[in-house]
Order: structure tokens, then sequence, then C-alpha cells
């Protein structure tokens, strides 16, 4: 990746990530109407669902931004919010609920991208790798 893109890689990491994060709080802060609404989309134990919601849009948000293992965050993130559009989002009588499913699918397809060429120079994996002199994210990188 070159320099220019290295930057709109960071970019993009930030973009979505702030997506997460502010979503996140927001279900921390109103725990007990986010389980009810999870509840009222008919997912059982909303309490689990809670916690994982939380745990994936605020830890994997900082973890994307940082770029800290960003390809298996990526992954996760993506399965998580192609799951949520699948889960919330299917009533496409409702223009809204149309959005909002669509909104999920391009951010599916922006963790996708994160996933096929990864965080750029400017992340954690890559301070990483050049320490221990590995590529970064060599556990994904195709076998030689």
């Amino acid at each position: 990746m070159s320099k220019q893109y290295d930057s709109v890689a960071l970019a993009g990491r930030i973009l979505i990530g702030v997506l997460f994060l502010m979503s996140g709080l927001s279900k921390l802060a109103a725990p007990a109407a986010t389980q009810g609404y999870i509840a009222s989309a008919g997912l059982p134990a909303p309490v689990l669902a809670y916690t994982v919601a939380v745990a994936v849009e605020v830890l994997g948000s900082l973890l994307l931004i940082a770029g800290l293992r960003v390809r298996f965050v990526a992954v996760g993130m993506a399965v998580f919010t192609l799951a949520t559009a699948l889960s919330f989002h299917t009533n496409f009588a409702d223009q809204n609920q149309m959005i909002h499913f669509m909104k999920n699918i391009a951010i599916t397809g922006g963790l996708l991208q994160v996933l096929a060429f990864g965080g750029g120079r400017f992340s954690v994996d890559r301070l990483l790798a050049r320490r221990s002199d590995a590529p970064a994210e060599a556990a994904l990188q195709p076998a030689r």
C-alpha cells in the first residue's frame, strides 16, 4: 500500500470504528431499553445478546481504530453487522428498516475491505510486525 492509501485505510478504520463505538456507548447508557428492543425482535437471551453487542461494538471499535488484529476484528464485526441486519431490519415494507438494512450491508462491505487489505502502515499491527520482522497478520497470509 502506498503512503496515500495507508492514510485512507486509517481514515476508513476511524470512520467505521467511531460508528460502532457510539452505538456501543449508547447501549451502555440505556441497557434496559436495549435489552427490551432485543427481546421485542424475538431473540433469545436478551441480556446475553446485549453483552455480546456491547463487547463487539465497544471493544471491536477500539481495536479497529487502533489497528490491532484488524483482520480478525473486521471478520467478527462483519458477521455481527450482517446478523444485526438480518435480525432487526428485515421489514422491507418500512422504508426506514430498508435503509438500516442497506446501511448494515454497506458497513459489512467496508469491513470486508479491511479484511482484504489490512490496517495499513498506520496501525498497531504494522508496528508489531516491524518489531518482530514478521508480516502483519501473518496467520491470515496465504501459505507459501
